[in-house]
């Protein structure tokens, strides 16, 4: 077999990484190393509370942020991470990446970059129409439940672009309901977090959480250290409810379900350390 050619990743090249369903207190306390590398962990508000409105929105540049915090990129209103051209209020600060397109994705494609996405939940699935707006900027894309198997093709991927840089973006969905994940010992049919039920099951859902954080951690290492000079943005779309008021699961508006980790490098400097 042929040896594959390995790409240097650009200094300008963007990894954007989104935990579906990932609540900032599963990830804060979970053993992480590879994951906590990217920059100092921010507990951020969401832009919607499932996975199509947060994608949609994070699509054109409202990433999660936290408002009390005066520092560009971790607050979108002050600075954007990536701005689209001639959409909404442009911020106060420069932004990290400033692109003209449909969506940003696209906007980076009109800009020569290679637009690799992969992504795990339903809303992506190119079997519905509806995925439609959300993988038009992609040139190429991949549907697939498996974080191993994501990793694999992104790789492949990278190595196969003939762009000098890369707009890669990656779903995983082992962090979403029911929380499982290869080589996890309860039963992928077993779910602990059913909207409405009746039984008390949040110690399942945050053990089962945190293990798939951690399991995920394990099979992205490798891609993190790839783009460790580069641009990366790691995030939750939304979190869960886990008996809060009540409530179980996401697609309600609470604070479950809003409150997200939030951790950003920015050309290879984590983004605590840029100036404000």
């Amino acid at each position: 077999m042929q040896d594959r050619t390995i790409r240097t990743i650009s200094d300008d090249s963007v990894l954007f990484v989104t935990l579906d369903s990932c609540r900032y207190d599963s990830f804060a306390a979970a053993e992480v190393p590879a994951l906590k590398s990217v920059s100092a962990l921010y507990a951020a508000q969401a832009p919607s509370h499932f996975t199509y409105g947060s994608h949609a929105a994070m699509f054109v540049g409202f990433t999660p942020g936290v408002a009390a915090l005066k520092k560009r990129f971790l607050n979108p209103k002050l600075g954007r991470l990536f701005r689209l051209a001639a959409a909404g209020h442009p911020g106060l600060s420069e932004p990290g990446f400033s692109v003209d397109g449909a969506d940003i994705p696209d906007g980076f494609r009109n800009a020569g970059y290679a637009t690799i996405g992969s992504a795990a939940m339903g809303w992506f699935n190119p079997a519905t129409a509806v995925s439609g707006t959300l993988r038009q900027g992609f040139g190429a894309f991949q549907f697939s439940q498996h974080a191993g198997e994501q990793v694999a093709w992104i790789e492949e991927q990278i190595d196969a672009s003939a762009a000098a840089d890369q707009f890669v973006f990656l779903n995983l969905g082992e962090t979403h309901v029911p929380y499982h994940f290869e080589g996890a010992d309860w039963a992928a049919a077993d779910n602990p977090c059913v909207p409405f039920q009746t039984v008390d099951r949040r110690a399942d859902c945050a053990h089962r959480q945190r293990l798939a954080c951690e399991y995920l951690d394990r099979q992205i290492a490798p891609l993190l250290a790839r783009f460790a000079h580069a641009t990366i943005l790691l995030c939750g779309d939304h979190g869960d409810a886990w008996g809060e008021d009540g409530l179980w699961e996401h697609g309600i508006s609470c604070a479950a379900t809003l409150t997200v980790p939030l951790l950003i490098r920015y050309r290879g400097v984590p983004v605590e350390a840029l100036p404000d």
